[in-house]
């Protein structure tokens, strides 16, 4: 995720600060200077923090319980809102996706459950419950956040872990797409709901509202793709038709292909006419203004891109790009030739054709022609 801080590894995890937690903490600083002077904000931001700490683990259990099903974890991603973990691949068996996902809240409930008893059981649900006020004990409110994460997180609707606990309930009698598509209807409505409430009592609903709106409509499209992944091959939905370029071609010729056509992706080819990396809009335009337009393209080039063959499964080449961090990945023949590039941007016109023309792309429907590009 862009503008992050990396905090360092944990267990083979990155963890990873967006910057407007960082605004959060100023916030949280200025608002109770105002109350109690310098102790109270600096209490307040070590508060912050503790409850951010929470989140960190509550994250770790989700992943403690993804490694026990083979499922890697390669990082974290702190934001105001909470933390963001990113699984390597989703899990294949309902099971395994409702006891990962269950499995963050129940280190909340250990937490709180851990300070009431350092308390003594002293810690009364009035206590708890003052999360907002300085003056309530430290220890106490942060029992009480780690009681409202739980209750926050088992709301049936993504990306909440309530949401992917009622889609594993679901799976478990329809299909993966078809759970998914309910869990993110009933995540949608509720998102309504919070945004009405949000009009008479708080703005922070409102913008939950949106946020678990749009989280809700992703999930269903990223498992329409995956459903559709599974039964296509890459050979069925690749770019045929592209502009390669020569690795001694210039800078100003590839600007020249970048104004002249739609391709924001142009792979780069040695004299042998092997795949050699990829050039982007972005490195080409950083790279004109380092080198200048005589420059040659190889000082754009992005070598990490990742090859596969035309007839492999789609979602194999989705594996790909997701875990190298890539725009593309370059598709190839039997001869190791290049045929044709995936994108994020043609896959997503796959789903789009797909939803207007059902069973589209099954069984080798609307297949492409042969692959064809022009080289400069």
């Amino acid at each position: 995720m862009g503008w992050s801080l990396n905090l360092g590894t944990i267990a083979g995890t990155t963890v990873r600060v967006h910057f407007t937690f960082l605004l959060l903490l100023v916030w949280i600083w200025l608002t109770h200077y105002q109350i109690g002077g310098a102790p109270a904000a600096w209490e307040g931001v070590a508060f912050i923090v503790a409850v951010f700490a929470c989140v960190v683990l509550h994250e770790f259990g989700h992943i403690a319980a993804a490694r026990y099903f083979g499922i890697a974890t390669p990082d974290i991603t702190l934001l105001p809102i909470g933390g963001v973990a990113r699984l390597e691949r989703m899990p294949e068996e309902s099971r395994q996706e409702f006891v990962i996902a269950v499995a963050g809240p129940l280190v909340n409930v250990a937490i709180a459950a851990l300070i009431f008893v350092l308390l003594g059981g002293s810690a009364g649900f009035s206590q708890m419950a003052g999360i907002e006020d300085p003056h309530t004990s430290f220890f106490a409110r942060l029992a009480g956040v780690n009681i409202f994460l739980v209750l926050f997180n088992m709301i049936p609707a993504f990306p909440m872990d309530g949401g992917r606990i009622l889609r594993a309930a679901l799976a478990a009698r329809l299909s993966w797409s078809r759970a998914t598509q309910v869990a993110a209807t009933i995540g949608q409505g509720l998102a309504f709901v919070l945004g009405f409430v949000g009009l008479f009592y708080s703005p922070l609903l409102i913008f939950t509202g949106i946020f678990v709106y749009l989280a809700a409509a992703a999930e269903a499209q990223n498992a329409l793709m995956r459903e559709m992944a599974t039964s296509v091959l890459v050979g069925d939905v690749m770019i045929t038709e592209f502009i390669r370029l020569e690795r001694s071609a210039t800078l100003d010729e590839a600007v020249e292909m970048l104004l002249a056509t739609t391709q924001h992706e142009f792979p780069v080819i040695d004299s042998a006419g092997h795949f050699d990396g990829l050039v982007t809009r972005d490195d080409m335009i950083r790279a004109l203004k380092e080198k200048g337009p005589a420059a040659s393209v190889a000082n754009a080039i992005r070598t990490d891109i990742p090859k596969i063959h035309y007839r492999k499964r789609l979602e194999e080449g989705l594996r790909l790009m997701r875990n190298a961090n890539v725009p593309a990945v370059a598709v190839m023949d039997n001869a190791d030739r290049l045929v044709g590039l995936i994108t994020y941007e043609n896959i997503g016109e796959m789903l789009m054709v797909r939803s207007a023309v059902p069973g589209a792309f099954r069984f080798g429907h609307l297949r492409r022609g042969k692959p064809h590009s022009a080289q400069i």
